[in-house]
């Protein structure tokens, strides 16, 4: 296939993704006379830069022609479709490539808050010594959802949605580019057809280029009217890309629902996915992150029943399974809703990377060798069944952490049970507590400390 017959098959949103400044349109608060990203181009520094912004708003574009501008290499890697080795394997490389070229590497991430705070954390040296230059792109609030530490390294871009003349210029350019464009068709858009597509998109340049091809395609003449935008409109749920932006909008939206415990809308992004051709199989894997994320303690039921999804829908195929996928969807939706367990784990996995050999204590070693014994190991470890409680007071933590609380259960569904049995525990152990203190003040008595 020649090089201009597999251009033909690039959308065209990508085929007029601007290749220069000049050519940017929106985000005039940052480029521009006096505005931060001018300076810095002008200024000749490159710093590590986190773009928070709605889709289509060019948070990908200005990584990639800022790496263009400086010479640098650039390599983009999607949070949803990378694993942490990936991105790892090319920091390695860039670590090598800063020694022999002292020239670091640009490193776009894409949804950049899906990487938990452990994943995050691995960027940390590489960005410090200068050997990557780090951008991550985000939809969602990098207060909330990325770490501090890589956000006080960083700078933080806010891009707002493109307004209706920045979309309709981005429109012009796409009719008039002859080259990636649809220029060579000599095509004009009816006025109404114009408003049609800049309504729809709603600050989204992909959205409206996107809008724009399929209306084109459909075009009888050499005017594009508001009948043939109206016909794309309905096309565009047929021509669902499960690798593009639109898919990761409609799992968003799918999640949020879910969230928000909205049962109609759920079923309603559920079927868009699912008639758009997404794999089922994509959809439960994400249904089973919420049920350990979103819901939880709160209904433990909720994850045993979207495994049970999955392997119905194995079992069964479409279009069969696909009810499978319904069923969990209204259950999650419906079910009480807890991030509880997320927020502990983060937090735990916060103190792990802030003193990760911390040592465990001796009580909870175990003595398998003679050495072991008489290094103390299992020394002052009491075996809670042995209790007449069924527990003990002994200490379980390393003593830096001691009295740490990282999971407080909420009063919804089940983790209102799971609230009552801790502080059960608590009250147990704070009873041998009290019972052995007294048993201190009594001379004589087993267990005295004089």
């Amino acid at each position: 296939m020649t090089k201009k017959a597999q251009e033909q098959h690039i959308p065209l949103a990508e085929r007029m993704r601007p290749k220069s400044l000049d050519r940017f349109y929106g985000q005039n608060h940052l480029l521009g006379k006096g505005k931060l990203l001018t300076e810095l181009i002008e200024a000749g520094q490159l710093i590590s830069l986190i773009f928070w912004g709605p889709p289509g708003s060019g948070k990908t574009t200005l990584g990639a022609m800022l790496a263009d501008h400086f010479n640098l290499p650039y390599v983009f890697f999607s949070a949803v479709l990378s694993g942490i080795k990936d991105v790892k394997e090319v920091m390695a490389q860039a670590e090598r490539q800063k020694k022999l070229t002292r020239t670091p590497l640009v490193l776009f991430i894409d949804e950049i808050h899906r990487f938990n705070k452990a994943q995050q954390a691995a960027f940390l040296p590489y960005v410090e010594r200068g050997d990557i230059i780090l951008f991550g792109s985000t939809t969602e609030n990098p207060s909330f959802e990325i770490i501090a530490p890589l956000l006080s390294r960083t700078k933080v871009l806010v891009l707002n949605p493109l307004s209706e003349e920045a979309l309709s210029a981005i429109l012009d350019d796409a009719l008039a580019d002859e080259e990636r464009g649809l220029g060579k068709k000599k095509l004009s858009l009816e006025p109404a057809a114009r408003s049609m597509i800049i309504d729809y998109a709603n600050g989204d340049a992909r959205r409206s280029l996107n809008t724009l091809e399929i209306a084109a395609n459909l075009a009888k003449s050499s005017t594009v009217t508001a009948a043939e935008v109206q016909e794309a409109l309905q096309q565009r749920t047929q021509l669902y890309d499960k690798s593009g932006e639109e898919h990761y909008n409609l799992i968003s939206a799918l999640h949020k629902s879910l969230r928000n415990s909205d049962v109609q809308a759920s079923l309603y992004w559920l079927a868009r996915m699912v008639a758009g051709g997404e794999d089922p199989l994509y959809i439960v894997r994400r249904l089973v992150r919420f049920a350990s994320e979103d819901v939880g303690l709160a209904d433990p039921q909720a994850l045993s029943l979207t495994l049970a999804a999955r392997d119905a829908y194995e079992f069964l195929g479409s279009p069969e399974g696909e009810l499978a996928l319904a069923e969990a969807v209204v259950y999650l939706a419906s079910a009480p809703k807890s991030n509880r367990v997320y927020t502990a784990f983060s937090k735990a996995m916060q103190d792990v990377e802030a003193s990760p050999y911390e040592p465990v204590p001796l009580q909870l070693r175990n003595a398998v060798t003679k050495l072991m014994k008489n290094l103390s190991y299992g020394e002052g470890y009491e075996y809670a069944h042995d209790s007449a409680f069924e527990t003990t007071d002994m200490e379980t933590f390393p003593e830096r952490f001691k009295g740490r609380v990282y999971y407080v259960p909420g009063s919804l569904g089940k983790e209102l049970d799971i609230r009552k049995r801790i502080d059960w525990w608590e009250s147990l152990k704070a009873k041998i507590r009290s019972e052995k203190a007294g048993r201190k003040k009594i001379p004589g008595k087993e267990g005295d400390s004089a």
